[in-house]
């Protein structure tokens, strides 16, 4: 992946619950990460979205979560290799067979909001997430946070027989090891519009962030992540990919 690739949360809204808002940031990204209904999202609006993401040929990713739709998913469970396994095979299934019904495939895997941390803590829980899409289909690449030390990911990868993708936030601060500061902490989400245009130009020509501490991090990427559950990233958005353009 020679350039760095714009991705959003999507399809997180749950019946008559709006979440986000898809159809002002579909055109602008390269990767739509489609909630699979454990955090969010219900059979009709990942649907809906799978289409959405075809109308403006956006590539589909698989975004499974714990089984936390009250917690949106951000709340760590207590769950087993194998139930994590199960859960992800489960999740990437059902994406899978709305995307076929709409004539296209899952082509990615990015776990959501608790998993998603928890595995960059937890090599147990991260290869159990790796070897469900091990099994899913290999050829999927699985996207991982972006650290200082990408290398025992990539080992654990590599055993897998899996590729990977390394992603970092535009939104988010970060801590010192290239983690991302906890939502609990004040600062931890960026408001301002011309901070995550900065951040993501930052990301993109490989100069280093400035971490909670106020030292250089500098992260190897292969995409940018804008949330759009936060209203300053959606309005970024449009600038950010008119920037990442220009470097092309």
């Amino acid at each position: 992946m020679a350039t760095l690739l714009l991705n959003a949360d999507m399809g997180e809204s749950f019946g008559p619950w709006n979440m986000g808002q898809d159809e002002a940031m579909m055109p602008f990204v390269d990767l739509a990460n489609i909630a699979c209904g454990f955090h969010a999202a219900d059979p009709d609006t990942m649907r809906r979205t799978v289409q959405l993401a075809q109308r403006h040929q956006v590539t589909i990713g698989a975004h499974p979560a714990y089984p936390d739709l009250v917690g949106f998913g951000r709340r760590s469970l207590a769950c087993s290799a194998l139930e994590i396994e199960n859960m992800v095979l489960y999740q990437l299934g059902a994406l899978d067979a709305l995307c076929r019904a709409e004539g296209t495939r899952v082509r990615y895997v990015k776990p959501h909001g608790a998993l998603y941390n928890d595995m960059m803590q937890d090599h147990t829980k991260l290869a159990a997430v790796m070897q469900a899409v091990a099994r899913f289909d290999p050829t999927l690449p699985l996207m991982l946070m972006a650290t200082r030390h990408a290398q025992p990911a990539q080992e654990l990868a590599a055993r897998h027989g899996i590729s990977l993708w390394f992603e970092a936030f535009a939104d988010r601060a970060y801590d010192p090891e290239g983690s991302l500061v906890p939502r609990s902490q004040s600062g931890a989400v960026y408001h301002d519009s011309m901070v995550i245009i900065e951040q993501a130009r930052r990301i993109a020509t490989g100069e280093p962030l400035i971490a909670s501490d106020g030292q250089p991090l500098r992260l190897q990427a292969d995409t940018l992540c804008v949330h759009g559950d936060n209203p300053e990233s959606i309005a970024a958005v449009s600038a950010i990919r008119q920037m990442l353009t220009s470097l092309m």
